[in-house]
């Protein structure tokens, strides 16, 4: 009996101890957005492979687990090997990974980082009004974000007019890349928009200074004292699901999140329609159609280079951005490289399917409400990026001898 208990004891210990918590690591790390959360993983069409991990913690905490390799921002140990975030590199964190991990000759560690994109995303209305449709104008879009617009019977250009009380504002608290899609909508769309009586803080227009919205991925930095007006409440708890469920638990509330969670981003009663666009109508001509890969030397070795800038389409559902994937160009383990190798053919296509305009995860993007990249720039980044042979490709002989992740 005390040699059973012994070995039981034992057992428990073992299953507690870092090198059991090593073995049972995926192979490969990463986390990030919520957004595309059950795009990667959880759902029964996920695109990621058994053997990644995804933990969902938002992009800012994402980019930071990656660019830092904490893992126990991901609530794991070992390496971060991937990131995903819809909020893109800014030149600062760039600039702090080379310092850190990227000096030629004094502390290549790592070596380069990628920054792609997988798909474009729109960043939807959800609201909690019973018997309402909802189209928002310019104005009003504008003017229910600034804390200007407080009540429904102020919004009088779509199906809502008739409805009337007060308007709560729900928004991501924590550093969130769809906070960083939609502001950066609105501080291009609001710029001729009358703010004037907002706590919003002052931007620069063609009069010289006025409230006005600013790129952020923190709501509340809109605000003079990082203080959100007091119609605003933050979401419960962090991502896409619980700023939904914040929204549902209270009558005339609104906010912001990705597609994915909504039952179905087309219902009008749920979803504001924007000018007259839905969810469903994002054109891929005005988005990423409107712009090339990136074609110098220069500019393919800069990750910020990779993430097109749409701020406000000229046509189409205009609140869309990209949901982007972050990783490393060296990787000690090849058996990890190769798998993300493998995940990179699977989604941007290799070379025997590279010239058809579908890709491998199209149909499965379109079904979570997401647009997959057009043909240019699937073959743009298989090429330049999955392929070894590439000089700023994953593993590069050249590029990446004796360096790498862990």
């Amino acid at each position: 009996m005390k040699s059973i208990r012994t070995f039981s004891a034992l057992l428990v210990i073992s299953l507690s101890s870092p090198f059991h918590l090593a073995y049972a690591q995926s192979l490969v790390q990463g986390g990030g957005a919520s957004v595309p959360a059950n795009l990667y993983k959880g759902s029964a069409d996920s695109i990621l492979p058994n053997s990644f991990s995804y933990a969902v913690t938002g992009s800012g905490k994402g980019k930071k687990a990656f660019l830092s390799n904490d893992p126990s921002l991901f609530g794991n140990i070992g390496t971060v090997h991937f990131a995903a975030s819809d909020s893109v590199l800014t030149a600062t964190e760039l600039s702090d990974y080379t310092n850190a991990y990227n000096v030629p000759t004094t502390n290549q560690k790592y070596g380069a980082l990628i920054q792609i994109p997988t798909a474009l995303v729109p960043v939807v209305i959800p609201f909690n009004k019973p018997g309402a449709k909802l189209d928002l104008s310019i104005n009003e879009i504008c003017g229910v974000f600034a804390g200007k617009i407080t009540d429904w019977s102020q919004l009088s250009s779509g199906w809502s007019s008739g409805q009337s009380g007060p308007i709560t504002v729900v928004y991501r608290s924590e550093s969130s890349g769809s906070t960083e899609v939609l502001t950066r909508f609105l501080s291009a769309a609001c710029k001729s928009v009358d703010l004037f009586g907002t706590s919003l803080k002052p931007q620069s227009n063609w009069s010289g200074s006025a409230p006005g919205f600013s790129i952020q991925t923190s709501f509340a930095g809109l605000f003079s004292n990082n203080t959100a007006p007091s119609n605003f409440l933050p979401a419960v708890a962090t991502g896409d699901t619980s700023l939904l469920d914040t929204v549902n638990s209270g009558n005339g509330r609104i906010g912001y999140t990705g597609p994915d969670v909504m039952a179905n981003p087309d219902d009008a009663t749920k979803v504001a329609r924007v000018i007259g666009f839905s969810p469903k109508d994002v054109s891929i001509p005005a988005t990423i159609g409107a712009v090339s890969p990136p074609t110098s030397a220069q500019d393919i070795a800069d990750p910020l280079k990779w993430v097109p800038n749409i701020a406000y389409p000229s046509t189409g559902y205009p609140i869309v951005g990209f949901t982007n994937l972050i990783i490393g160009q060296c990787y000690k383990r090849p058996i990890v490289a190769s798998a993300i190798r493998s995940f990179l053919f699977n989604h941007y296509g290799s070379a025997g399917d590279s010239s058809q305009d579908q890709g491998p995860n199209d149909a499965t993007l379109r079904a979570h409400w997401f647009y997959p990249l057009d043909r240019t720039w699937r073959e743009a980044i298989r090429t330049r990026f999955a392929l070894a042979s590439s000089s700023t490709g994953l593993n590069n002989p050249g590029a990446c001898n004796g360096i790498g992740r862990p």
